[in-house]
C-alpha cells in the first residue's frame, strides 16, 4: 500500500480581493462572457438593470472561450483599464 500526503506544494497565490465600492452610480460597467449558450445575452440583461438603476455606462464587452478556465490575463488587463467594475456569470 502507498500512501500520499494530501498537503500541496504549490507557491502561494499573490492574488488580492478588490476593495469595496462605496457606491456603483455612474460607474462603467464591463461584462465578461463566458461562452456558454445564452451567457452574453443573460449578462446584457442584468447589465441593462445597472444602467437603469444607477446610471451606469457599458464600456466593454470580453469573451473567453473556455468556460471552466479563468481568463487570460492579457483580457483582465485590458478590461481592468477600461471599466470600474466588471458583471460575470454562467449561461445556460
Amino acid at each position: 500500500m502507498q500512501l500520499y500526503a494530501p498537503t500541496s506544494t504549490t507557491p502561494k497565490r499573490k492574488a488580492f480581493r478588490a476593495p469595496v465600492l462605496a457606491s456603483i452610480d455612474g460607474l462603467r460597467l464591463g461584462i465578461l462572457e463566458n461562452g456558454k449558450l445564452n451567457a452574453e445575452e443573460m449578462l446584457n440583461e442584468v447589465a441593462q438593470l445597472f444602467v437603469q438603476r444607477n446610471g451606469c455606462t457599458i464600456r466593454t464587452l470580453a469573451s473567453k472561450r473556455n468556460a471552466s478556465a479563468p481568463a487570460p490575463a492579457n483580457t483582465l488587463v485590458k478590461v481592468a483599464q477600461e471599466v470600474d467594475f466588471l458583471l460575470t456569470g454562467l449561461g445556460d
